[in-house]
């Protein structure tokens, strides 16, 4: 039997880590619009926006940022916390 009900197997008031792959390396700059997201310069020439997400609205604000940049979105992706890459980039 199939049950309609939803059952979340992670705590629901901690907030997700996304990471968020763009085409094309954003310059230092962009720090403080994607305020709370580490921005590391992948050497294939991606850029990863990492970090704490709160809910999906938080999420689709975001995806609206990165639409605005024109900067091709390659991937979103939920990921482990502390699974993501550190080299971020210093304003």
């Amino acid at each position: 039997m199939i049950s309609n009900e939803h059952s979340p197997k992670r705590d629901a008031d901690r907030p997700r880590v996304y990471q968020i792959r763009l085409q094309g390396h954003l310059d230092c700059k962009w720090i403080d619009w994607f305020e709370g997201l580490t921005i590391s310069l992948a050497e294939d020439g991606h850029t990863l926006l990492t970090g704490p997400v709160v809910d999906q609205a938080a999420l689709h604000g975001l995806l609206k940022k990165v639409r605005d940049l024109g900067m091709p979105l390659l991937a979103v992706n939920s990921v482990e916390p502390g699974s993501q890459d550190r080299a971020e980039i210093k304003p």
